[in-house]
């Protein structure tokens, strides 16, 4: 298959790249036994899927064998908007036995990353998710892959990220919406705790820098036990 190119917003910022180095560099501190990760958010247009795009290409850069899941087969625009990819099958034809999963990777350019795209819209999604074929592609590419990286429709919306994140190591939480209201995110972390799965942390996204340029603000620790607790998360 031949290698496609990503096309991601920022790639050619200084600012950005060194926020998803630090990014990149903190949840390799979170533990050598991290290597499946979910991405999720709130809710929409939050900017998960670019997050999760950057994450898997910073990884690649350190000569990492990366694959990026992209599970949001609810209504996923990754394929479309970030890649070079015109028709394609993805994840839900490899859970559906349509396709194989080897027919479906599409290297990303000058890396040792692949793309596996969410595919056609099923009706039951959750179903697929939550089913014995995707917990056996996880397994099986543990084996191949150094880092996993999987795309989640939003937390704050839809169940999915939650039966994702059950077979995930850990999950990053993006919030894009400064005006997002506490209880919202803390719920969203709890639906990842009752998972099983370890909260990472959280990226705030779409924040201003000083000389008013729109980068991604570095990972930091979510402390759900903070004595501050603000209404909104700014």
């Amino acid at each position: 298959m031949e290698p496609i190119k990503l096309k991601l917003p920022g790639e050619n910022d200084f600012f950005t790249q060194e926020a998803y180095k630090v990014l990149r560099t903190n949840l390799q501190f979170c533990g050598q036994d991290i290597k499946v990760i979910a991405v999720t958010s709130c809710n929409e247009n939050d900017g998960k899927s670019t997050v999760a795009m950057h994450i898997a290409k910073s990884f690649a850069e350190l000569d990492k064998r990366v694959l990026l899941i992209d599970a949001d087969m609810r209504k996923s625009v990754l394929a479309g908007r970030n890649t070079t990819v015109k028709d394609h099958s993805g994840l839900c034809e490899v859970l559906t036995g349509m396709c194989n999963v080897s027919d479906c990777l599409y290297p990303v350019y000058n890396t040792k990353m692949h793309v596996l795209f969410a595919g056609q819209y099923p009706p039951n999604p959750v179903e697929l998710l939550s089913g014995k074929y995707f917990a056996a592609l996880i397994a099986e590419c543990r084996k191949v892959y150094d880092y996993i990286i999987v795309d989640t429709p939003p937390l704050g919306q839809v169940i999915d990220a939650a039966v994702v994140a059950e077979k995930c190591d850990g999950a990053v939480l993006v919030i894009g919406d400064s005006k997002i209201h506490y209880r919202m995110a803390q719920e969203v972390v709890d639906q990842i705790n009752k998972s099983g799965c370890k909260m990472l942390g959280v990226v705030r996204n779409n924040r201003k820098s000083s000389k008013k340029r729109y980068y991604y603000r570095k990972y930091y620790r979510y402390d759900s036990g903070s004595k501050n607790k603000r209404k909104y998360l700014k």
